[in-house]
């Protein structure tokens, strides 16, 4: 997956190609989380919910027959049936667009454009305050995991465009 602007040489420093082979990882794994928001968002767009609910049913019944005090079977559950046309359609537009978004900054960054970086850092930004506002709504170890991921991505990005600005800078060598 690398970007064009981001080939590296045999005079690319150690640190450097960490750095770099770590950008790419943490693009690799933000399209394809960004992949599986944009497909949920869409799936859910398009299943009725009492698909959703019957669903749900039966994955969790073998469970709850088991264990009928299953924390992660009756949460699910629980949620499913309370779950309106107007929370699903939220949900829906909130992972289609949160998770095209991430999609759209992936592919761009993947094709190295400039003006991507700093546009990504900010995106990024955005995405972190919002999951603050929600952590403060709603304690959750999950949304202080994916602030901390955001943090080290827009580190990430800064380096691999700090990096990919002095590689422009540099005359070519002669050879």
């Amino acid at each position: 997956m690398s970007s064009p602007i981001a080939a590296r040489t045999e005079e690319t420093p150690p640190r450097r190609r960490l750095i770099h082979r770590l950008f790419e990882a943490s693009l690799l794994f933000k399209g394809l989380f960004a992949g599986f928001e944009t497909l949920a968002g869409l799936t859910l767009l398009v299943t009725p919910g009492a698909a959703i609910l019957e669903l749900l049913d039966r994955v969790t019944a073998p469970e709850l027959a088991q264990d009928p005090r299953d924390l992660l079977a009756r949460a699910l559950l629980d949620t499913s049936q309370r779950l309106s046309i107007e929370t699903q359609h939220f949900y829906a537009l909130y992972l289609l667009t949160h998770g095209g978004v991430k999609l759209v900054m992936v592919l761009l960054l993947a094709r190295g454009l400039h003006w991507a970086y700093p546009v990504a850092m900010a995106v990024l930004a955005l995405f972190i305050a919002y999951q603050i506002h929600l952590f403060v709504l709603a304690p959750s170890a999950t949304l202080v995991a994916l602030s901390l991921f955001d943090v080290a991505m827009i580190w990430l990005v800064h380096a691999e465009w700090r990096g990919a600005r002095a590689r422009i800078a540099q005359p070519p060598t002669q050879g």
